[in-house]
This record gives C-alpha cells, structure tokens and sequence, in this order.
C-alpha cells in the first residue's frame, strides 16, 4: 500500500513538472556540491559548510588538485575564497576596500592569511607592490579587475598563473586581449558555482612553463 501510495505521490510531482527538481535535491552533483545550502544561505560553501571560493565548481575541482603548500597567493577581493586557499598554500595576502567586510572575514583567517585595507583607486591596484615579492599565484576577483590584472601581471613569477572570476562579463576582454598579447595562455572554466542558478566562466592564465603543470 505504501509503495502504492508514493508510486501516485511521485505521479503527481511529475505531472505539475516538479519532477527534475526533487530529482536534483535528492540526488545530483549540486546536493553533492553543497549548492542548494549555498544558494539559501547566500555563502560559498560546500556540503559539508566549509568555505569554498565563488569560483565555477568545474575550475574549483581543477586548483583543488594543483595547488601545493609552498604557495604564495594574492589576491584582489577577499572572502572565503582566501580562507579556502589559506587552507591548502603557504601563504596568502588580499586588498579589500570595503573595512566592516575586512573586520568580519579577518576574524576567520589563519595566521598564513591577511588582508590589506585600501580605498578604491590606485592604491588598491598599486597594493601587491607594497609586497615586495612575486607570486604564484595572483586572483582578480574584486574591484577595477582590468587595471588590477593588467598591473599584477608583473607579479607573477615565471611559472606563475593569473586567475579572472567572473571572466565571461565583456568588459574584461582587454585583459585577455593584453595578456593573451603577451604570451600567456588561457583555459576557461564554464559552468555552475554556489548561490546563483546562472552559468558563468572563471579563467585561468599561464604562460608554457608554470607552476599547475598544464
């Protein structure tokens, strides 16, 4: 009887086209992933509530297995992003403009991870100089991203590599168009990340030689 009675009851979902839904909550990459938690808390996160970067989950899974503990991260934009990445290099430095945002994420980094507060302008794109170092890794994924990426691209080391989220948007073609026109590569990530419902593209840039191997 029971099995009758969710047999009519499964019937009924899928002629009021509800179907596909309840399929993806029960059982799919996205309850895998952790989206429909991230979607209604508004956090990136994963199944499991940990802090995972606003990336696509394709390019997400492709850093988790290239990064390495000697590392060195920095990045445009702060969140859980820089926890995550904290998680798995050496070290990682942010800029952020926005300072109640500094205050609230900075409370969950580890010692390997700060940020730097800077208004909007040039010393927000100018703030990776203030390190007086190269990196690994450089992340565009905040504010005035082409002057940002264009500026840092002097940042990386040889076999560094330069991440643009959000790369799918058309007023960021001058950086592909000036990186691509300097000798760098580039690999886009298409698909679904946490929150939104909507596809979108993170890239990666890297020259013949760098530090992912590819």
């Amino acid at each position: 009887m029971m099995q009758f009675i969710k047999k009519i009851g499964w019937a009924t979902i899928k002629n009021i086209g509800l179907g596909g839904s309840v399929h993806l909550h029960e059982e799919s990459a996205l309850k895998q992933y952790g989206w429909f938690d991230s979607f209604r808390l508004k956090e990136s996160i994963d199944a499991d509530g940990n802090p995972i970067p606003w990336y696509t989950y394709a390019f997400k899974n492709f850093l988790e297995q290239r990064l390495k503990d000697d590392f060195e991260v920095f990045e445009y934009g702060s969140g859980n992003s820089t926890r995550w990445f904290a998680q798995r290099v050496k070290r990682i430095t942010a800029v952020e403009h926005d300072k109640s945002w500094i205050a609230e994420i900075s409370a969950k980094l580890p010692d390997n991870a700060s940020i730097i507060s800077k208004s909007l302008g040039s010393s927000y794109t100018e703030a990776i100089f203030q390190e007086n170092r190269k990196f690994d890794i450089i992340v565009v994924d905040g504010r005035n991203r082409v002057k940002c990426a264009l500026y840092a691209a002097d940042f990386l080391k040889p076999e560094g590599v330069l991440i643009l989220d959000n790369s799918e948007r058309p007023w960021y073609q001058p950086i592909k168009d000036t990186l691509e026109g300097s000798g760098f590569k580039k690999l886009d990530f298409w698909g679904m990340g946490p929150i939104t419902n909507s596809e979108f593209c993170s890239t990666i840039f890297y020259r013949k030689e760098n530090c992912f191997g590819i």
